[in-house]
């Protein structure tokens, strides 16, 4: 190889190399006394919680993760003061297709947003597990537009609810309008209001929880008010109604909007949202054992009923509400037919309040 054709390959080869890091995340870790000992995955995953558990070994199954230089298996016990490095290449961008097979209503929509009512059972948008069958892709049928506002794998979303979580939500179908509505939810202007069939009977009508949410430091998919590094969540409640069988009906008020933030706080102070298979349990503790309300528990009984915002063009106040779904609809019904003295309450259940 001539002088000219060494150097010329040198210079390919630097520009592969060049491309190669900017393509993939490279992170690197010193291993902390408290973490001597343990396993590299459940080291990587501690210190990743942004990143799932399933691709975080399925990048060290590749190769991808190293201990001092050398690739690493997922079992390997670190030792303090070792460097850790984990490359994370990008993930393979997603075709999305509009599917008009998504139901879910649509409350109200402009050239600017959409805002629709979801259904328990929907998941929002496309993620590990869920590649298909989104209210992305449902919204993509509605307003092909879509698909270039916010970026591609979640065109239009500017916050979520849990797939088991019924209720309003909001979509831009701008730029501009998502960026205006992401700054309301970020500033907290985002009027968010639920109800919850809760498990048990709150002590007082009215409180507050006001504790940081993070990753739980063992159930890496869960949150927890114990995690070490939580962030700042405040939660309002009011007791519409409690029920002879151990239920509560409960109004919230979101003033933060943290990762399961509902459900987290209800569960620290006692009282889980029924059907919640995560952060409670369905019936037990109830009287009777819930009786004829365990055949129509079969999630978190959790809806987003009240969204207020300013409107992203014109700043004019909106409120959005959804009716209940008809699975709440039949447990609140159920509650009452087993009305017998019931528990001193604030108020009946008014339908109104739903």
């Amino acid at each position: 190889m001539t002088p000219d054709g060494f150097v010329e390959g040198r210079s390919a080869l630097l520009v592969v190399l060049v491309a190669w890091i900017m393509m993939n995340r490279i992170f690197t870790f010193v291993v902390p006394p408290s973490a001597g000992g343990q396993r590299l995955d459940v080291f990587l995953v501690d210190q990743m919680p942004e990143v799932s558990r399933s691709r975080i070994k399925g990048l060290i199954d590749q190769g991808l993760a190293e201990v001092e230089g050398v690739r690493a298996k997922a079992g390997q016990r670190l030792k303090f003061g070792q460097n850790v490095t984990l490359i994370v290449p990008p993930v393979k961008p997603l075709e999305l297709l509009p599917d008009s097979e998504v139901r879910f209503e649509i409350l109200f929509q402009d050239k600017d947003l959409i805002v629709i009512n979801k259904p328990p059972g929907l998941v929002v948008h496309p993620a590990a597990g869920h590649q298909s069958g989104t209210l992305v892709h449902g919204l993509l049928a509605v307003c092909p537009d879509l698909l270039e506002t916010g970026g591609r794998v979640r065109p239009g979303i500017v916050h979520r609810l849990d797939k088991d979580t019924s209720g309003v939500m909001v979509a831009a179908k701008n730029d501009q309008a998502h960026r205006a509505l992401v700054d309301q939810f970020k500033s907290g202007a985002v009027q968010k209001v639920y109800l919850a069939l809760c498990r048990g009977w709150p002590p007082v009508d009215r409180g507050e929880v006001d504790a940081p949410i993070g990753r739980h430091p063992i159930r890496r998919k869960e949150m927890s008010t114990r995690a070490r590094l939580g962030r700042p969540a405040l939660t309002q409640w009011e007791v519409l109604r409690r029920f002879r069988l151990g239920v509560s009906l409960v109004k919230l008020h979101l003033l933060t909007g943290r990762t399961h933030q509902i459900r987290v706080h209800l569960a620290s102070i006692g009282f889980p949202v029924l059907g919640d298979s995560v952060y409670g349990v369905s019936a037990a503790g109830l009287k009777d054992g819930g009786g004829p309300l365990k055949e129509f528990i079969k999630r978190q009984m959790l809806h987003s009923r009240r969204l207020g915002l300013l409107h992203p063009q014109t700043g004019r106040k909106m409120v959005f509400e959804a009716p209940l779904p008809a699975d709440m609809v039949s447990a609140l019904e159920i509650l009452e037919k087993n009305e017998e003295n019931p528990p001193e309450t604030r108020a009946s259940v008014n339908r109104t309040c739903f």
